[in-house]
């Protein structure tokens, strides 16, 4: 291989975390004299970040690679992410595959990579270098780039709930908190060079500061609060039992806090909860958001809902359906469960038929259609003004969203990209509010 070529395609799958993991590869990479290119196009060299939350990511992540290897196999070809942590070796399996990282040094692999340029030709056998993740502590790493109108910023690493469904505590280890210091300092970064919104992640955002002594998630909201600049602050999914009195307490008054919160609620039925091994009943998580509501009155929920867990019953999926109501979310990601191998719940008892996890799925996506239209009709009849801030352009219109999460589309001659109208609305489709500009 000509070792002048440095052009590189990073393939990213999964989460929002892996999505700011895979920016900071590619700014230690530019650092390094590569090219990055889109993943889709013929690159000497790829780099895949792997997800393993299902087995169907296990599947496209091996997918992705060998796709990779078919389109230059004389591409160096290099693998990290949560499917690299929890089973480097069946990677490895793939013929062509150079290099194996797991979650604990990410920003090593462009090392890897510029090593493998220097020698000049592929390894003979798959370098695996993957360390015990509860070893470890943050990896530093930070973007200074970003080309949209949001950044993300992550702030948090690792889970220690366990829930009985899930993998990833095995991917990502314990709980790990970014240095307060250094995310005050990413944000203003950010904010200085014209972001207007600052999406904070983590593995178990509402986590952070556990490992930090005095210091918790609300103190790291009070502080960015103070951070000089017109922008807003919206957060990655959150677990409801963070919504805790002191919590609302000190973050009611923010002012640049976006009034939306995305719960990850996972069921609205205490039973399938506990089985789950949450840290919340549903009585619980819907107090806590009513509070956060009642402090709050602008506040939008979304949330994610697993149906077909094992052992769920009729019974069990209509407290969920009743739960939605209840909350009102806005938005509703939903799942049918999925045996994810290495987990409890895939061999527990119980176990829900495609068939009614399909059925069950087709009526909670039913119902919350119904909510959000119920939703949107009565914030189209207040007849008020809203603040938007444009994200995408698309043959004649643009699009962005409210602080609270509307999305709002409104007809411009001219991309609106990074700016933030108000707009008064005109009507909807159920999904999306059809506006207008309010001329000032």
């Amino acid at each position: 291989m000509n070792v002048t070529n440095r052009t590189v395609g990073i393939l990213t799958l999964g989460c929002k975390v892996n999505q700011y993991e895979s920016e900071a590869i590619a700014e230690r990479l530019a650092t390094l004299g590569f090219e990055i290119k889109p993943s889709n196009e013929e690159c000497d060299a790829y780099i895949i970040n792997t997800c393993t939350v299902t087995a169907e990511s296990d599947r496209k992540a091996r997918q992705f690679i060998r796709r990779a290897i078919n389109k230059n196999p004389n591409a160096y070809i290099l693998v990290t992410g949560c499917l690299a942590q929890t089973n480097p070796e069946n990677i490895a399996e793939i013929a062509g595959v150079d290099y194996v990282c797991g979650n604990t040094d990410k920003l090593i692999i462009a090392d890897a990579l510029n090593c493998l340029f220097e020698k000049g030709e592929k390894n003979a056998h798959t370098e695996i270098f993957v360390r015990d993740i509860d070893s470890c502590g943050f990896e530093k790493m930070e973007i200074k780039h970003f080309d949209r109108t949001r950044a993300y910023i992550k702030i948090e690493d690792g889970c220690e709930s366990k829930c009985t469904y899930c993998i990833i505590p095995y991917a990502r280890g314990k709980i790990r908190s970014k240095a307060p210091e250094e995310v005050i300092c990413e944000v203003t970064h950010f904010v200085k060079n014209g972001c207007r919104e600052v999406v904070l992640t983590g593995i178990e955002t509402a986590s952070y500061g556990k490992d930090l002594e005095g210091y918790s998630f609300a103190d790291l909201l009070c502080d960015i609060d103070k951070i000089e600049g017109d922008f807003t602050v919206r957060l990655g999914s959150l677990d409801p039992s963070c919504l805790t009195e002191k919590f609302v307490e000190k973050i009611k008054n923010l002012k640049k806090l976006a009034p939306h919160f995305h719960i990850s609620m996972q069921s609205g039925s205490s039973k399938t909860l506990r089985n789950m091994k949450r840290k919340y009943n549903a009585d619980q998580a819907l107090t806590n958001m009513e509070r956060l509501r009642a402090a709050m009155p602008a506040v939008r929920y979304t949330t994610d809902i697993i149906v077909g867990f094992p052992g769920e019953t009729e019974e069990d999926f209509n407290e969920t359906l009743e739960f939605a109501k209840r909350a009102n979310f806005l938005m509703i990601h939903v799942f049918p469960f999925s045996a994810r191998q290495g987990t409890p719940a895939a061999k527990m008892g119980g176990q829900i038929p495609q068939e009614t996890k399909k059925q069950r799925s087709a009526e909670l996506i039913s119902l919350e259609k119904g909510i959000r239209c119920a939703e949107f009709d009565r914030i189209l009849a207040q007849n008020s003004t809203h603040t938007v801030l444009f994200e995408s352009y698309e043959k004649g219109f643009a699009y962005g969203h409210t602080p609270d999460f509307l999305e709002i589309c409104v007809k411009s001659d001219k991309p609106l990209h990074s700016e933030v109208l108000e707009v008064k609305l005109i009507n909807h489709n159920g999904e999306t509010f059809f506006a207008e500009i309010v001329d000032k």
